[in-house]
C-alpha cells in the first residue's frame, strides 16, 4: 500500500530540493525563540516567586529561584553546556579536540 502512495506522488516533489529565495531560513531561529520565550519565562518565574513570597514559603522560594537561575543561564547562554563539558573533560585529563 505504501508503494502505491509513493508511486502516486509526482517525482518532482520527491526530488532533492532546489535553492530558491522562498525557502525557510533557520539561521536565526534560536535567537527568535529566545526573544519570544525569554520574556514569557521571566513573567512565569516572577508570578511563581511572588506566590511563594506571599504564602511565606521561604524554603520553596529559595529552591525555586535557584532552579530558575539555572534554567535561565542554560536558556540565555546556550553554549554554556558545551563550555562546561569541555572544562570538566579537561580537568579530568580527557583529550578534547
Amino acid at each position: 500500500m505504501l508503494h502505491h502512495v509513493m508511486a502516486s506522488i509526482p517525482h518532482e516533489l520527491l526530488a532533492a530540493p532546489t535553492q530558491n529565495n522562498d525557502e525557510l531560513k533557520t539561521d536565526q531561529l534560536a535567537d527568535w525563540l529566545r526573544q519570544i520565550f525569554g520574556p514569557l519565562f521571566l513573567v512565569i518565574v516572577s508570578i511563581v516567586a511572588i506566590f511563594f513570597l506571599f504564602t511565606r514559603e521561604i524554603t520553596r522560594f529559595v529552591q525555586f529561584i535557584v532552579l530558575a537561575i539555572g534554567i535561565g543561564v542554560v536558556f540565555y547562554v546556550p553554549n554554556i553546556i558545551e563550555t562546561t563539558a569541555k572544562a570538566i573533560a579537561k580537568a579530568l585529563g580527557v583529550d578534547v579536540s
